[in-house]
């Protein structure tokens, strides 16, 4: 993880993103199905620990050994540092079979998506595994009004260190996902109005 820098995690609260992407994703989240659930990239556990006080069986991942160590506040078991950069789970979690894994406002941030998505095939199960991901949205409607009231580069923020690299449409996230063994079962957006929303989260299962 040499080009890997800190985020900055300093305490445990949500992020604001946590707000709109739960009311989405808690709908597709059914114990009786999604059985043993990876957080990858799960930052400070806000979102992980969430689910486990609702009856979840969730596990996080994440880069970030200050993301980690908040994390493991609350259940020290559940929370493992991952490289990234490779294509392995944390020795912890080699042995446990994932049904579903869940990645929100991850993948913008990774110089290769395409092994990201190969590592989610490789690790979940086959039968029946299922991948739900959020990231920001770009659509038609949005990037006009972006152009129109001059706000890209806010938008971009080029000179956020750590920033988004990747920016995505329905359209090349679904592609992506097809080319790597998914199958696109749900789509919906996040906060806003109807495509200009803040994010949207997509869920596939393996094909």
């Amino acid at each position: 993880m040499s080009e890997y820098k800190e985020f900055g995690y300093e305490n445990a609260d949500p992020f604001h993103t946590f707000f709109y992407i739960k009311k989405e994703l808690l709908p597709l989240l059914n114990k009786d199905t999604n059985k043993c659930i990876l957080d990858m990239g799960c930052g400070n556990g806000y979102m992980a620990n969430y689910l486990i006080s609702k009856g979840f069986n969730v596990y996080g991942t994440d880069a970030s050994e200050d993301g980690i160590a908040i994390a493991r506040q609350q259940h020290p078991d559940r929370f493992f540092i991952q490289d990234f950069s490779t294509d392995e789970l944390p020795e912890e979690l080699k042995g446990i079979t994932f049904d579903t894994i869940i990645s929100t406002e991850v993948i913008e941030h990774l110089y290769d998506p395409f092994q990201f998505a190969e590592l989610c095939h490789k690790i979940l199960d086959k039968s029946k595994g299922e991948l739900i991901l959020t990231t920001p949205y770009h659509g038609y409607l949005k990037n006009l009004l972006l152009s129109i009231f001059d706000k890209w580069d806010k938008h971009i923020d080029p000179l956020w260190q750590g920033g988004h690299i990747k920016f995505w449409s329905k359209k090349s996230i679904t592609q992506l996902l097809n080319e790597r063994g998914f199958k696109v079962t749900d789509f919906r957006g996040c906060g806003r109005l109807p495509y200009l929303w803040m994010t949207m989260m997509i869920k596939v299962k393996v094909a």
